[in-house]
């Protein structure tokens, strides 16, 4: 496994070792061991996730407050999203930068993303299949987000946002200066 830092503290990359022959390919897609010993990552995983969505569904931005942070690894089975998370530690000298990345079934590319960030994702594809695992449970009270075309942020989603399939609760999420952001 390779591991690609990216230019927010905290944010990285995991490409893994894909082995192929006629038959198909094979490859660890999480080794705990791997990640502490190369990123220095030593939470484990407690909770996993999965979405299927349609092409230009837009999810997010979400996050989860202390006392229940949630940390999480993304990756993608099938098609491809762009991938975004923003810096909402206060007290980052990135505070309030984004990132983005696309992830495919086909770069197999994933995303760690630590505490202290809120995350989001466009499908690119007709279809996609998100997969995650979570450093800690969901919990409703903890939760958090941010509306996704906060002016201040200026996030590229790579889709038409007047073409965006957004939920309820997502279209009526605060800007990020108004948001219960306890980082």
């Amino acid at each position: 496994m390779n591991i690609i830092k990216t230019p927010i503290d905290g944010l990285l990359i995991l490409e893994p070792t894909v082995h192929g022959d006629d038959r198909g390919y094979f490859f660890e897609s999480y080794n705990m061991k791997q990640l502490e010993e190369k990123a220095g990552y030593t939470t484990p995983f407690v909770q996993d996730n999965q979405a299927r969505s349609i092409k230009n569904v837009l999810r997010g931005l979400h996050y989860q407050n202390y006392p229940v942070p949630q940390a999480k690894l993304i990756r993608v089975l099938e098609g491809r999203i762009w991938d975004v998370v923003v810096d909402i530690r206060k007290n980052s000298k990135t505070y309030k930068q984004w990132y983005g990345i696309e992830l495919s079934a086909e770069n197999k590319l994933q995303f760690l993303i630590p505490h202290g960030f809120a995350h989001g994702y466009a499908v690119l594809s007709d279809t996609s299949e998100v997969f995650y695992k979570c450093d800690n449970f969901y919990d409703k009270p903890s939760e958090g987000g941010i509306f996704y075309n906060d002016p201040e942020l200026a996030i590229d989603w790579k889709i038409d946002l007047s073409n965006a399939i957004v939920s309820e609760k997502d279209q009526k999420q605060p800007l990020l200066k108004d948001a219960n952001n306890g980082y």
